[in-house]
C-alpha cells in the first residue's frame, strides 16, 4: 500500500516543516508494516512537498495512525496535508529489470481488464 500526503509550504515556513516532517517520518518508520517512506520537494515548485511512505498492507497503514508517537509527532503534520486521497493500494509493480507483476485489487472490480 502507498500512502501520498502532499504539502503546501511556503518556502519562509519550510525550517518548521521539515523539523515536523523528520519527525513524523521518523515515527511512522517504527511502525510494525512500514517498508519505506520519504520525504519529496518538487522540482518546479520549491512550495510542493509530499510524504511518501508504503506499508505491508491497509491494516498495517491504520494501525500504525492509532499509535502514540504517531498521534504526537505525525498526525499534527499529516492534517496540514492537501485535502485529496492520500491512500493507494498497489495493483502492479515491478523491480529493477524484472517483469510487471499484477495484483488483484482487495477492494473493487477491476474494470481495466
Amino acid at each position: 500500500m502507498l500512502v501520498l500526503n502532499r504539502f503546501h509550504v511556503p518556502p519562509d515556513t519550510q525550517d518548521g516543516f521539515l523539523e515536523r516532517a523528520h519527525a513524523a517520518l521518523a515515527a511512522l518508520a517504527r511502525c510494525p508494516g512500514y517498508r519505506s517512506g520519504r520525504l519529496a520537494r518538487a522540482l518546479e515548485d520549491p512550495s510542493a512537498w509530499t510524504l511518501a511512505t508504503e506499508w505491508e498492507s491497509v491494516g498495517a497503514y491504520r494501525r500504525a495512525l492509532g499509535g502514540f508517537d504517531v498521534k504526537v509527532h505525525a498526525t499534527p503534520l499529516l492534517a496540514e496535508c492537501l485535502d485529496e486521497p492520500s491512500a493507494f493500494e498497489t495493483l502492479a509493480a515491478a523491480a529493477p529489470g524484472e517483469p510487471v507483476v499484477i495484483t488483484a485489487s482487495d477492494r473493487a472490480a477491476e474494470p481495466w481488464r
